[in-house]
């Protein structure tokens, strides 16, 4: 444990992969395996305080996370909100996969939510879940996020021609009112909460966060939750964590089959988007460019800024950004509600 200890904060500094979390993380993970150390006891009951018992810091987590979310390029074409739910493909793929392995059903549906590529939400359907693997879940979770630009290229090149990827969109849509974006959060809020109560909390807080920063009288409050609170809680929950990243929790045969579920996971979220814009194209005179579907994963910006890089070579003047950003916070929505189904159904 501290190798793997080491092995984060390695990833975290040399390699910036999400530093902010796994930094925390793999401090935690060789504190709390210290000989007689005391600091796991208070890791534990940070633990039990911020996550397992109403999942608190997820929740706050996800004030600051839609505090940065800009859903101009969403509002400015919904039909993008298709390919964000279609990007959720891996979620459904990893859960049966992880029940032919022999997870239990509450494990497996936590397993698969690392295909939601959402860390808040990862742990917030784990503990709500139950699940015994909590800590694994958020290593593959995290990790696999901060690889998106090496996990996903390979994937897109393999599902998609090389004049798909030269396809070119027009100019994305601006100029959304704003009552339109104060109304957005609320009526997401709304119709997600009724549509699938389970998820009521999760878009919630996230919505919640995104009216802070559109109503235009919190700007301050919109930059500390953005900034201060987002990185505070950010801090505490990669330490948290570590409290189940014991020898005897983390080092047993299932890490390293969710490691690799995980990784499948994220592939199929991949595959999914993909071949949604392709089979939209088959109907459309206008056609998509089907790598914006690989956007829908909820890893956001690192997927709209991947999918962007792709355009950029495929023909340096096919800038994709901004749609790809509209794909990506639709994926952010869509994970959220999709980890809030799984609670509906199994809870």
């Amino acid at each position: 444990m501290w190798a793997i200890g080491g092995a984060l904060i390695y990833l975290a500094i040399a390699r910036k992969m999400e530093p902010a979390l796994l930094l925390p993380m793999g401090f935690g993970a060789i504190l709390v395996n210290l000989p007689d150390s005391g600091a796991g006891a208070v890791l534990e009951h940070l633990f039990q305080l911020g996550i397992a018992g109403h999942e608190l810091m997820p929740l706050m987590l996800f004030i600051g996370i839609g505090a940065m979310i800009d859903f101009e390029p969403l509002l400015a074409n919904p039909k993008l909100m298709l390919f964000g739910a279609a990007a959720q493909f891996g979620i459904l793929f990893t859960l049966c996969a992880a029940v032919l392995l022999g997870f239990a059903l509450k494990d497996a549906a936590s397993i698969a939510v690392i295909g939601a590529a959402d860390g808040p939400t990862s742990i917030f359907v784990s503990q709500a879940l139950g699940s015994n693997y909590t800590a694994a879940i958020l290593v593959a979770a995290y990790s696999y996020m901060a690889l998106v630009p090496l996990v996903q290229p390979p994937v897109i090149r393999l599902c998609t021609s090389e004049a798909e990827r030269k396809i070119k969109m027009p100019l994305a849509k601006t100029g959304v009112s704003r009552p339109t974006k104060i109304l957005f959060p609320i009526l997401v809020t709304v119709v997600v909460g009724l549509a699938a109560p389970q998820a009521a909390a999760l878009v919630g807080f996230l919505m919640f966060g995104n009216l802070i920063r559109v109503c235009g009288v919190l700007d301050s409050l919109s930059d500390t939750a953005r900034n201060v609170l987002a990185n505070l809680i950010t801090i505490f929950l990669g330490l948290t964590i570590s409290a189940r990243m014991t020898a005897a929790e983390f080092l047993r045969p299932e890490t390293w089959m969710i490691l690799a579920l995980g990784l499948v996971a994220f592939v199929m979220d991949t595959v999914g988007g993909v071949l949604a814009a392709k089979c939209m194209n088959l109907f459309l005179r206008e056609k998509i460019n089907p790598m914006l579907g690989a956007a829908g994963i909820s890893a956001f910006p690192m997927a709209a800024r991947t999918v962007n890089k792709l355009g950029l070579e495929a023909d340096c003047t096919n800038h994709l950004l901004m749609h790809a950003v509209g794909v990506n916070v639709a994926g952010q929505i869509a994970s959220v509600v999709a980890g809030g189904m799984i609670l509906s159904l199994l809870s």
